[in-house]
């Protein structure tokens, strides 16, 4: 076997164990861990223990069949080896992709945060297409989305949308989609056929909890006002819309997406938790993979990592160099292309920095 990850299936059952113990419960951040653990190992044990298995099997076989007089049985054992010869590698494949290092977050619900960047109106009417193929798409997975907070244009268009995703592994389906979206086409409002060029931002954020981001009170200015409905018409009474800035970085977040400032305010500081977080991300990125292509090529917020040529029928992702046709379909939420083309990318491109010992 060129895989013998015995020790792999050791510590699996002893995070197992661990689980299994009440006394573990008294601390919730350790029982957060040790799940974590234990479900990133998981598929990779049960792959193994097929893998071993049938390992096994082939030594089986081949000793019987050095013995075997019978010829009817001769044939079926020399079938059963070829089958077990050409799985084999398939799964080796498969488990070196499986023991690759996991990003901590990628079992996370999400924040996903659609803002207009440059290009005014043509920016804003983009961001909220590409925010609503984000909904379908996640629809279409079978996550589940609740809008957090909306800033719409005088135009009725969007200038901030953001939006929780939640369910397994709902960060790892949306991370390569952080960065700066380029659109190029005629906007509604050009009359000479002209073709401008606008841009969004995308920010993919992994939820967090209070025990991950802690958030000093005396560092956040807190405000409230009256939410208001569609068309204004359904003004509410109470102040129950939240205004939170956090001092010392001037992030802004409000909410008024529900009734109850209760809510209101309990989702305000989700949001609030999930930016800092991501801030402090960027910055570790930054000191510790400044050399190397992560999750949307450099760090840098002003590079682009893909470009939507209308006139052309063409998105391109410039991390991986590759093309995609079918504007009108991917503009509808048909995602999977592009995301699947950049999760294996990535897979690809992480197993040759194993294979180099990087």
């Amino acid at each position: 076997m060129k895989f013998n990850l015995d020790s792999l299936v050791k510590e699996y059952e002893g995070l197992e164990k661990q689980l299994s113990d009440p006394e573990i419960f008294k601390d919730q951040k350790k029982v957060k861990e040790v799940s974590s653990r234990k479900k990133w190992m998981q598929w990779a044990v049960e792959l193994y223990k097929i893998y071993k298995a049938s390992n096994e099997a082939l030594i089986d076989n081949k000793e019987m069949l050095s013995v075997e007089k019978d010829e009817e049985m001769r044939e079926m054992l020399k079938e059963e080896i070829k089958e077990i010869e050409m799985k084999i590698p398939e799964m080796e494949e498969t488990l070196k992709v499986e023991l690759l290092p996991k990003d901590p977050n990628d079992d996370k619900n999400i924040m996903v945060e659609v803002r207009a960047w440059a290009g005014w109106d043509e920016a804003a009417l983009f961001a909220g297409e590409l925010a609503r193929a984000y909904v379908i798409f996640a629809e279409w997975e079978w996550y589940k989305v609740e809008i957090a907070e909306e800033n719409i244009s005088e135009a009725g268009w969007v200038k901030e949308m953001v939006f929780e995703v939640k369910w397994e592994w709902a960060y790892s389906r949306f991370k390569y989609e952080s960065w700066v979206h380029r659109v190029q086409r005629i906007p509604e409002t050009e009359n000479k056929g002209r073709v401008h060029t606008s841009a969004i931002t995308v920010a993919i954020m992994p939820e967090t909890d209070e025990s991950e981001v802690e958030i000093d009170l005396d560092d956040i200015e807190m405000k409230f006002c009256r939410s208001w409905g569609p068309g204004w018409q359904h003004a509410n009474k109470a102040d129950s819309a939240v205004h939170l800035k956090h001092l010392p970085t001037g992030i802004i977040v409000f909410c008024s997406d529900g009734r109850s400032q209760h809510k209101n305010r309990a989702k305000a500081f989700a949001i609030m938790r999930a930016k800092l977080n991501i801030l402090e991300e960027e910055k570790r990125a930054k000191e510790l993979w400044a050399a190397r292509l992560s999750q949307v090529g450099s760090w840098d917020r002003s590079e682009k990592i893909r470009t939507y040529n209308f006139p052309q029928d063409r998105v391109t992702d410039h991390r991986i160099g590759q093309n995609f046709s079918g504007i009108p379909q991917i503009m509808t939420g048909k995602l999977w292309p592009i995301i699947d083309a950049c999760a294996v990318a990535d897979q690809q491109a992480k197993l040759e920095a194993a294979w180099k010992g990087e």
